[in-house]
């Protein structure tokens, strides 16, 4: 009985282990590319907005204004790549004005990024 347990206990690690192992490999992926590079940035600038409003409650009802100091130090650090990486990536795979627009509109609306990417970002 003893040993089934820990015959199972193995195989859920292996799982656990080949899940990480194709995270990373996706990762890994995404920044061979440029369109790749931009997308994971547009991902965690999206984050860091989300992180944002939260800073912003702790600062304005809870009297905490340093998390919101680094996380807006942060968030602006990834709007401003977010940005160069869309110029870059919009004439290197020759987007239209209207695209590269809306990729822009979409960082300035919160979960926006995440919409992009799904929308506008992914390779066809």
């Amino acid at each position: 009985m003893v040993r089934h347990f820990v015959r199972v206990k193995t195989k859920n690690y292996f799982f656990i282990f080949l899940s990480i192992y194709q995270i990373q490999t996706k990762t890994m992926s995404l920044l061979t590319s440029s369109l790749g590079r931009f997308r994971l940035v547009a991902f965690v600038e999206g984050i860091s907005y989300l992180l944002l409003g939260i800073t912003m409650v702790l600062k304005y009802q809870y009297g905490m204004p340093k998390p919101n100091y680094v996380v807006g130090m942060l968030h602006g650090g990834l709007f401003i790549l977010y940005v160069i990486l869309l110029i870059q990536v919009g004439f290197m795979y020759k987007w239209g004005i209207v695209k590269m627009f809306w990729g822009f509109v979409a960082s300035l609306i919160p979960f926006g990024t995440f919409y992009a990417d799904v929308k506008l970002f992914r390779e066809k």
